[in-house]
């Protein structure tokens, strides 16, 4: 899957381990390389795990239309589908055997 970030400054911290490690600690950044190298593996959204440990759940509410994989409790990695427009199943929700790139937004505790 095609992996792009909302930010320069997002890419340039996701693609450092010491920039990771400074603005995440280390086991969060251990887990979100793990969690990057299987969404990169991933050919699609679907392939993703919805079991422990990524854990992938799409959002409601303000954040309709994201997704989410497990870092360390209680941190999310928080993403959208890349594409534009996105694909929808005929009931309107995101086709996720369709979508094959994302844009990663933050790293959060949303709860």
């Amino acid at each position: 899957m095609e992996i792009r970030f909302r930010t320069r400054r997002l890419s340039r911290i996701f693609n450092s381990d010491r920039e990771l490690r400074r603005e995440y600690g280390a086991a969060t950044a251990r887990a979100i390389v793990t969690r990057l190298e299987v969404l990169n593996n991933a050919a699609t959204l679907t392939q993703v795990s919805t079991a422990p440990p990524e854990r992938r759940h799409s959002l409601s509410g303000q954040r309709r239309g994201q997704y989410a994989v497990d870092l360390v409790h209680p941190y999310r990695l928080i993403f959208e589908p890349g594409h534009y427009p996105v694909p929808r199943r005929a009931d309107s929700g995101i086709d996720t055997d369709q979508v094959t790139a994302i844009t990663i937004l933050e790293v959060v505790d949303y709860h």
